[in-house]
């Protein structure tokens, strides 16, 4: 549905009232997108899903759609957008693209100016009442970004540019409506990653009606299509060998980062998914408030990507798969972001001083060989690269990696944004300006990510913080539930990159530390201080250094299984999280022992560090 409205102003004038007429298009809800893509990474930040012409360098097709003007008149044309390099780059900006109304463009070309999201004037149109065409026309293919139209006879009208008064006007020119109620269910789980699909199907076979809330068109997070990174970690060990057989079911074949797109499968998750007659899924609908009783989150509110319509989805019980933690923080659970120091936690590997590093956020990309010559644009708005500071690569995977010292959350736009311009940069030079083009001249740029794929950022604290010692150390609690295999990986800046762009890294090092298995504490998948708030994934409670081993998701999903099987317990008995831990461990521990997974006459299966499928026998060796 088209989130188009008129609101007339009427306002007295000594020669009597005078009125006009202001229409407000989201983009977003284009009728239709053509070559652009909805990007709606940022929204809690800049106020809005927005459409993003993400073409490698070559112009997408036209996004269009249709409005109806209320009034005859000549009106003025706004745009919300930006320059999106201006934060590196004063010179020519690369996302430019121009408004046409009814075929004929309007005179700015947009895309060239603010560091900022700000309304840009289009220019303006004499327009008779009745259907108006709207397009969206991009000239460059390097990620133009429109957040919203304005169409508006008043030439006094200042559009809103404080975002709490903008998302007031929003609601008023009812480009937002307000929440239906979309049933009660037991549970809701956030976050369609790997934790969160493993923890609804869980919490559904074990007969809890639940609502899977995810804001992108397909599942699976980072192991969808859109970010494509593989499955990592070990599973099926002891002491619960079946878990991990949900995550099994629903992993691609296929293992590796940065490859074509059915690798990752993603129809695979979305059929386990619906398989499920108990879970009711919410796909591009993004959670952004919560409704509190106390300390215990009464409902989760969330909104269409596309249409902004709302939904208020009410549970006795949550669960935080969004890898940001973004319920938690909402419902104001503690929560910790950056590196604790060596004195505050005992770990070897924590830094001398706390600081707010984290590990960074991948834009992975590869190139195409064809059988002939393919151009790519000189650009003059890059990062400058030499013949010796340039990546002489055809593709880049986890280890193109940024936003290091930036907040994860708070300024993820950036951290993506700057992905990307290092990748169009280091291909530019290479392909126009190195020494070696030669070797480029038949590589065309064929997969650059727009949804980057993040490592870490808030870590909900729940009644136990795994640490170092208890992983190195072998600290075996009593709730001990799946196994943590992947090494402690921290990822630092790489030197060599950081003496080529100081300040400015988009290149990482790893740095592994090995462990045996470890079983995670249950303690570690509830929040402290709400209530009835479950976490599974890489928002866990566990120190900066710690995540380095749970972060990876076949992990993840195995913390997913847990959870819905909690979960279930706690609507069996009517208690909180807590409770399973203080009262209810023996009968989780059944549950862990029994699994829910389909098929399992099949014998558990190990995976080596990288993802791939072990034999048998060399299972036994690791």
């Amino acid at each position: 549905m088209l989130k188009q409205v008129w609101w007339g102003l009427c306002m007295a004038a000594c020669a009597g009232t005078l009125s006009a007429a202001t229409l407000l298009v989201e983009t977003e809800s284009f009728a239709e997108k053509g070559g652009w893509v909805v990007d709606q990474q940022f929204m809690d930040q800049m106020g809005s899903p927005f459409l993003l012409a993400h073409g490698m360098g070559v112009p997408v097709a036209d996004a269009a759609t249709s409005v109806t003007v209320p009034e005859a008149g000549q009106y003025r044309v706004l745009a919300r957008t930006r320059n999106w390099v201006a934060p590196w780059s004063q010179t020519e900006a690369p996302g430019r693209f121009q408004v046409a109304v009814n075929g004929k463009p309007l005179e700015t070309v947009l895309g060239t100016q603010g560091v900022e999201w700000a309304w840009h004037e289009a220019g303006s149109v004499a327009l008779a009442k009745g259907a108006v065409k709207l397009t969206l026309h991009d000239l460059t293919g390097f990620d133009g970004r429109c957040d919203a139209l304005i169409l508006t006879t008043d030439a006094s009208f200042a559009p809103e540019t404080d975002l709490t008064k903008l998302e007031a006007f929003r609601r008023q020119m009812g480009a937002i409506t307000a929440p239906q109620a979309s049933g009660t269910y037991d549970l809701v789980v956030v976050g369609g990653g790997i934790p969160g699909i493993c923890a609804s199907i869980a919490a559904a076979r074990l007969g809890l009606k639940v609502a899977l809330i995810h804001d992108r068109p397909v599942l699976g997070g980072n192991n969808s299509s859109e970010v494509r990174v593989h499955l990592a970690g070990r599973m099926n060990l002891g002491p619960y060998p079946r878990l991990g057989d949900v995550v099994s079911e629903i992993g691609p074949a296929k293992g590796g980062n940065a490859q074509p797109a059915s690798f990752y499968e993603d129809q695979r998750k979305l059929e386990a998914v619906k398989a499920e007659k108990n879970v009711t899924l919410f796909l591009g609908t993004r959670a952004f408030a919560v409704e509190m009783d106390g300390q215990k989150i009464k409902a989760v509110i969330a909104r269409d990507i596309e249409s902004g319509q709302e939904t208020r989805c009410a549970a006795p019980l949550v669960v935080d798969c969004t890898g940001d933690g973004v319920v938690g923080a909402l419902a104001g659970a503690e929560f910790r972001h950056g590196r604790e120091s060596r004195e505050e936690t005992g770990e070897s590997t924590a830094p001398e001083k706390a600081d707010t590093m984290t590990m960074g956020s991948s834009v992975q990309w590869y190139s195409k060989e064809q059988k002939e010559a393919v151009a790519f644009p000189a650009i003059a708005w890059g990062v400058p690269f030499t013949d010796a500071t340039c990546e002489k690569v055809k593709m880049g995977e986890w280890t193109w990696e940024t936003g290091m010292k930036l907040h994860q959350v708070m300024e993820f736009e950036r951290v993506r944004d700057y992905g990307m311009l290092v990748v169009y940069s280091n291909w530019s030079f290479l392909k126009n300006r190195s020494k070696f083009k030669a070797e480029y001249a038949k590589s065309r740029l064929e997969w650059v990510a727009y949804v980057a794929g993040k490592r870490e950022s808030r870590r909900l604290v729940g009644d136990l913080v795994l640490k170092e010692q208890d992983l190195v150390n072998q600290v075996i609690y009593p709730d001990a539930t799946a196994c943590t295999t992947w090494t402690i990986d921290l990822h630092y800046p790489d030197p060599k990159n950081t003496k080529n762009f100081p300040d400015a890294e988009f290149k990482s090092i790893a740095k592994h530390k090995a462990i045996y298995p470890y079983p995670i504490p249950y303690r570690c998948f509830y929040s402290k201080n709400v209530d009835n708030l479950y976490m599974a994934g890489r928002d866990i409670s566990v120190t900066h250094v710690a995540l380095g081993t749970v972060r990876v998701m076949r992990t993840g999903g195995m913390m997913g299984e847990v959870v819905g099987m909690a979960a279930s317990l706690c609507k069996k008995y009517s208690c909180s999280p807590r409770d399973i831990y203080a009262s209810h461990l023996d009968e989780l521990k059944a549950l862990m022992t029994k699994g829910v997974g389909l098929g399992q006459t099949q014998p558990p299966q190990q995976y080596n560090m990288g993802g791939t499928l072990l034999k048998e026998k060399k299972a036994k060796k690791e």
